[in-house]
């Protein structure tokens, strides 16, 4: 099932899935509006007048302008969205143009138009004007000129939605809300029961209760999208067997590289190695849903990018860093999934390559750090965040990790920073953290 939900997320991250989706509805909104045009009759009496239109003349004039406007207007929408994209690449990377396409309201208003061009060419069509009989589906013509009016609000809307998307720090704000919708999520992160104390036990006892190893080899290459947690657990224990996982969400495998081992008393089947590898979802893209470090490089991307010298932005840098400590704040005072996990009647049966404080604090803070030699603004920026970082962290393994990272900011800084007051503001808040 969540493999199934894994699939529909990704088709609702498509730039064409939500425009086709309304555009088939407005099809069938169509043809009924005008068969209910058909059974009733419109009043011609009052306001009736002022809305409905009875002369098929004046029908064909008003859905012809409609549906010739939205179709240009469409078009309009389209070239813009490309130049959106086409700026947001260039400046952030083409990385973050899936996180455009995310956005619904773009696809929205392309639907939106699309669709209304459709439902008036179908009203149009549906006139009728011969040998004394006339049928004009008033009802339907006034949704139509009822569905322009809203099309000039939403263009407008997207206008305004466009020009503020490609700003630096609206980028930055909404791969920041990613990644803690995505900590929130991922953290922690069940499959099975985890153990309590995994010192109690011993992993190398476990593997030789069992007599057969069967090794797990990836069907094709790519990138390791998703891995159906529930239903993996569910197979390993029909095997009566312990699985070990080599790779994570995020990794790159090659065709036949040995994705796990299988440990049990029989040989598998084909059948089961099948059942095993269909839990796994191979792409060749990476993807965010299990992959939290994939929302971190975006973030990191663009930080990369402000500090390289044909850019040389070191406030976009900064904000990217604040952001990224906000999540790591947060980080330091979780625990992370343990990497062995227990069956219902307490057996271990998956041992995963889970990710750790450190790994994801060397994913944010690495290569920031070493792009940001000669920017002392960014150095000290970086130093504050593993000071603010530390004060948040409640695991000894953990202050070790940002003390780590905090004297590697420090001897970037002593190795370019050339002007003493700078050099000196650094040794200082250096201080609260670093011991020399």
């Amino acid at each position: 099932m969540k493999k199934i939900l894994f699939f529909f997320n990704e088709l609702k991250a498509t730039f064409w899935f939500v425009p086709v989706l309304i555009i088939l509805i407005t099809i069938l909104f169509a043809i009924g509006l005008v068969s209910l045009d058909e059974i009733i009759e419109m009043s011609q009496d009052g306001l009736g007048r002022f809305f409905f239109v009875n002369s098929a003349d004046s029908a064909r004039i008003i859905l012809s302008t409609i549906s010739g406007a939205m179709i240009g207007v469409a078009g309009t929408v389209f070239s813009v969205t490309l130049v959106a994209l086409t700026l947001a690449s260039s400046q952030f990377g083409s990385r973050l143009i899936k996180n455009f396409m995310y956005v619904r309201l773009n696809q929205i208003v392309l639907g939106s138009y699309i669709s209304t061009y459709l439902y008036c060419l179908f009203v149009l069509n549906s006139i009728k004007e011969s040998d004394g009989y006339t049928f004009v589906p008033a009802l339907s013509i006034f949704l139509a000129i009822f569905a322009a009016f809203v099309n000039i609000i939403l263009l407008i809307v997207f206008i305004h939605q466009i020009a503020i998307s490609i700003q630096a720090d609206k980028v930055i704000s909404d791969i920041s809300e990613i990644i803690s919708k995505q900590v929130k999520t991922l953290f922690p992160k069940k499959m099975g029961d985890e153990l309590d104390d995994e010192n109690a036990f011993s992993v190398d006892t476990i593997r030789s209760k069992y007599t057969i190893t069967n090794t797990l080899k990836s069907p094709k290459s790519g990138y390791l999208q998703y891995i159906d947690s529930e239903s993996l657990l569910k197979v390993v224990c029909s095997c009566n067997g312990l699985i070990e996982l080599h790779f994570r969400p995020g990794d790159h495998l090659v065709e036949d590289i040995e994705i796990g081992k299988l440990y049990a008393n029989d040989k598998l089947t084909k059948e089961q190695i099948e059942s095993i590898l269909r839990q796994f979802v191979i792409g060749k893209t990476k993807n965010a849903q299990q992959d939290l470090e994939f929302s971190i490089h975006q973030m990191v991307e663009i930080a990369v990018r402000a500090l390289s010298p044909g850019v040389n932005d070191p406030y976009t840098a900064i904000a990217c860093i604040d952001n990224l400590t906000a999540t790591m704040c947060h980080l330091s005072q979780i625990s992370f999934p343990s990497q062995y996990r227990i069956d219902d009647e307490k057996r271990l049966r998956v041992i995963a390559n889970t990710l750790d404080f450190e790994g994801v604090l060397d994913a944010s803070f690495n290569q920031i750090r070493q792009f940001s030699a000669g920017s002392p603004a960014v150095i000290i920026r970086l130093m504050e965040a593993m000071i603010t970082i530390n004060g948040f962290a409640k695991k000894e393994s953990y202050k070790k990790a940002v003390i780590k990272h905090a004297k590697m900011v420090l001897n970037v800084g002593k190795e370019s920073i050339k002007e003493e007051s700078d050099l000196k503001d650094l040794l200082e808040k250096s201080k609260n953290i670093v011991s020399e």
